[in-house]
């Protein structure tokens, strides 16, 4: 994730070299601008256009609209994740939901002037190969389908029209199951050394294939009907087979080892055999293909024109990764509000499987998408907006700064008429490249005490404070009432008898036992589990001893005794990062602790250091909303 820094020196470069144009102030925060809605029916005439974009521009916006986002109120990243916590609660949505629109917006800006070029991509994972990919099935959130819905979404051109396509991976998978010779890679490095056994197999192959090679150049060279008689003959003997127009010998074999050492022998005649690898349903070779060349350019032909059809192949069945490959071949920087739960899609649906850190997922990311700035974080850095993650909300909110901003739609250049919902689809994009340059319009200009240079260069050495993927597994929580505390201070408690709020909570604790005669704080993660947080150092394990132990001195003779008796239940952070490393993902966290603490799964997490959390007293859920 780039720091602020890093976003202002590119600004400065790009400005350098384009001098800065004058522009009239906008109110843009409630404009709607014709996005270019692209479907299966004109991606691929699309597809130079959004090249040519992508080409032209300084940055990527974009934005995802899912089936979904979190199944329970506590999968939901909160102050108490730490990084990996984090991540394995995105990867968990990003492997469950799915995809139904990429909206995305190539711009520029010049001094006042912001010139977008947005796309909405309508996407669906259609079988088109009947290999079982890119999804058998995927998960939909009832509530966030008829929020679709109500914005006017076609669930029938979703299905009917929307693209298609296959992850990296995937596309490497297929090229086996689609049962289509594959082009050998050249032998760069000889294979381990070789056994007897493998002695004698390669001799054995090699002698077939001098024989069946000599066959097909006495053919090339000998007419007539007796010499063509024996000919075929030979060729009925020794194997030979026709690939299209040319002669063809296929050595089936039993393991990638065996096919290796063919590749390697083959090269002994490479002057006019090409090997081509025969793909078994299983993933594997079950064959080596030689193919007899006549010339030199028949060979650079037949490798020429297997190679483009291997590339036709591969862009038929990319599908909108396509547009993907072209984000992550231009480097140019991408600008997400909700970046890790974007780019955890992005990567499950497009790259490959998504690994089980962090830390792998996050150097895995950087290989295709080496620049990416976190709007939400960039947010933050304006006073007014530190609590804000709603787009139009925090467009509104930066009305009170004058940063004028002229926005001309490149690609379309007219606003949406009333009658046409089809084209909102898509305007989060362009308002978070909006967003974005008014973002760094104020930063560049205001003199105000909201943020100082100073400040921001002091937090962009910081790299935890702008990345989700921090080595030290600080979690940061943008709050103006934050304290930083240790995850060893927290502990889960569920199990009460009663309904009671924060606060009844916090007072029938307070009186349950001498460890809450400190400073302490309690919310609710959920409906069956809050967290305790201890301000002084060791209160935690005197409570969870207590608790667990069942120790008659060790409760003490407060009320402590009673709760635990009636059902109250405790457990520390290891325990709620086990239950996130363990996938147990149930409604309640109260249900997925309970399940922790009776697994026998006891191996340490990768992440076994304590980690620091920015606390806040703002931090609650509101159950309307849930």
């Amino acid at each position: 994730v780039l720091t602020i820094s890093t976003v202002f020196k590119m600004q400065r470069r790009i400005l350098s070299s384009v001098s800065a144009s004058a522009g009239g102030s906008k109110t843009l925060n409630h404009r709607r601008w014709n996005v270019k809605q692209v479907k299966k029916s004109n991606f691929k005439s699309a597809l130079d256009e959004i090249r040519t974009s992508i080409d032209s521009s300084d940055f990527i916006a974009l934005s995802l609209q899912n089936t979904g986002s979190y199944a329970a109120a506590w999968h939901r990243v909160t102050a108490i994740d730490t990084p990996q916590t984090s991540y394995l609660k995105a990867k968990y949505a990003a492997e469950r939901y799915q995809i139904f629109q990429f909206a995305l917006c190539p711009f520029s800006l010049r001094g006042s002037k912001l010139t977008v070029h947005p796309y909405n991509f309508h996407l669906f994972p259609r079988d088109e190969l009947k290999l079982g990919m890119p999804s058998y099935s995927f998960s939909c959130q009832a509530s966030r389908l008829t929020a679709m819905a109500r914005e006017g979404f076609d669930f029938n051109t979703c299905i009917y029209e929307g693209i298609s396509y296959l992850s990296r991976t995937q596309e490497s998978a297929s090229k086996f199951l689609s049962g289509n010779p594959i082009l050998a890679d050249p032998i760069d490095v000889p294979s381990s050394p070789s056994t007897v056994a493998d002695t004698v197999f390669v001799g054995r192959i090699r002698s077939r294939v001098k024989n069946w090679r000599q066959s097909c150049l006495d053919s090339s060279s000998k007419t007539g009907g007796h010499d063509d008689l024996v000919s075929s003959l030979r060729k009925l003997v020794l194997g030979s087979e026709q690939y299209g127009s040319r002669l063809c010998l296929t050595i089936d074999v039993c393991s990638e080892r065996q096919a290796q050492l063919i590749l390697e022998m083959l090269t002994e005649f490479c002057e006019d055999v090409v090997p081509l690898l025969v793909a078994s349903k299983s993933r594997g070779t079950q064959a080596v293909r030689a193919v007899f060349m006549s010339s030199n350019e028949d060979k650079h032909l037949f490798v020429r024109d297997l190679r483009d059809l291997e590339t036709e192949e591969n862009r038929r069945v990319r599908g909108f990764r396509e547009v993907v490959d072209l984000i992550s071949s231009s480097q140019k920087p991408l600008v997400s509000q909700n970046y890790l739960s974007d780019l955890t899609s992005i990567h499950a649906k497009f790259l490959g499987p998504l690994p089980s850190n962090v830390d792998e997922f996050s150097s895995s990311l950087s290989s295709a998408f080496p620049n990416v700035v976190d709007l939400s974080q960039f947010m933050k850095e304006i006073s007014p907006l530190s609590n804000i993650s709603n787009l139009p909300a925090a467009m509104s909110s930066l009305n009170r700064f004058f940063a004028p901003v002229d926005v001309e739609v490149a690609n379309q250049g007219c606003p949406v008429k009333p009658d046409e919902g089809h084209q909102m689809h898509g305007q989060n994009a362009v308002m978070i490249s909006q967003l974005f340059a008014k973002l760094c319009t104020i930063q560049k200009s205001d003199k105000s005490p909201v943020q100082s240079n100073e400040d921001l260069q002091g937090l962009a050495s910081d790299e935890d404070a702008n990345s989700v993927t921090a080595c030290d597994e600080n979690v940061k929580v943008w709050s103006k009432n934050s304290r930083r505390v240790s995850s060893e201070n927290l502990v889960f408690v569920w199990g009460l008898g009663k309904k009671m709020t924060a606060a009844m909570l916090k007072n029938a604790l307070q009186n349950s036992h001498a460890v809450f005669a400190g400073e302490f704080d309690v919310k609710y993660l959920d409906r069956s589990c809050a967290v305790v947080v201890f301000w002084e150092s060791g209160s935690s394990e005197t409570f969870l001893g207590a608790v667990n132990d069942e120790d008659e001195e060790k409760l003490g003779g407060g009320s402590l005794r009673e709760m635990v008796a009636e059902g109250l239940r405790a457990a520390g952070y290891d325990t709620y990062k086990r239950a996130c490393r363990l996938g147990f993902w149930e409604a309640d966290l109260a249900e997925s602790l309970e399940k922790t603490l009776e697994s026998s799964d006891r191996d340490l997490d990768s992440d076994t250091k304590p980690s620091e959390i920015d606390w806040s007293s703002e931090l609650a859920i509101n159950f309307d909303e849930l």
